[in-house]
């Protein structure tokens, strides 16, 4: 029985990995980060993809998470990264650039994976919303532990834009917004999402959710309890080796 995986999650601005052990979500090395290049193209990508896979001196399944909708290993979407992504066969592309057989599925989904089954949605039933808020704002619905995927969520419109737009981590940093201002945008987009689907719960991901503590409790007017990521940024890469290590298993 397979005990361990790679993951491997792209992302708008790194592209990181490791060996998961599946029993617990732990890396068995350490994470290996590089820069997203720029521009983002497929090819460029692929290439650091594979570099990660020949630093770890993995010859087995690979999970490979994207940050966009992907459907039977071609991405449809591209938001933050180059548009050159879409209608791409990426599951393909990332298989030749590492060797290896790949599962792919969109980065929100596979850190929502993560969570439902090791962190802050463990056991929870109802509908659960996984928020991954970083470049921009990535989601994951599971209906009583089962995925919806490619939800999107993140595109929703906001006094006329994009809500990643308005109340992604990037957004916070570039608009200059404190906590108090930040967290007045997510109340008001979480609310409109909550409008929408009524989630039971809504878990905070990507890497700001270290600092949950900052701007969690100043998310007003959302009735579902909200928490942060038991994982936090490294549930993409846990979610995509689990999701690699149930695609490859024994029928």
């Amino acid at each position: 029985m397979t005990t361990q995986m790679l993951g491997i999650d792209i992302g708008g601005s790194g592209i990181k990995g490791a060996p998961v052990d599946l029993s617990d979500g732990t890396f068995t090395r350490d994470r290996y980060r590089i820069d997203t290049p720029k521009p983002s193209a497929p090819e460029p990508v692929a290439e650091v993809v594979g570099e990660i896979v020949r630093h770890f001196a993995w010859d087995g399944p690979v999970g490979v998470t994207f940050p966009g909708v992907v459907i039977d290993g071609v991405t449809l979407s591209a938001a933050n990264v180059s548009k050159h992504w879409i209608g791409q066969d990426a599951r393909s592309l990332f298989a030749k650039a590492t060797g290896c057989p790949v599962t792919l599925l969109n980065d929100a989904d596979a850190a929502g994976i993560a969570e439902m089954r090791l962190g802050s949605g463990k056991g929870r039933t109802g509908t659960v919303v996984l928020l991954t808020l970083g470049t921009g704002i990535g989601s994951a619905v599971f209906t009583d532990g089962v995925l919806v995927p490619n939800t999107e969520f993140g595109h929703l419109q906001l006094h006329g834009k994009d809500a990643e737009a308005r109340a992604s981590a990037k957004a916070r940093e570039e608009h200059g917004l404190g906590w108090e201002k930040w967290a007045k945008r997510l109340g008001e987009y979480m609310a409109h999402l909550e409008a929408l689907i009524s989630p039971s719960l809504i878990i905070v991901g990507g890497g700001v959710s270290r600092k949950s503590e900052h701007f969690v409790p100043l998310i007003k007017g959302v009735r579902a309890p909200i928490v942060p990521a038991t994982l936090v940024n490294n549930a993409g890469i846990v979610g995509a080796a689990m999701a690699a290590a149930e695609e490859t298993a024994p029928a």
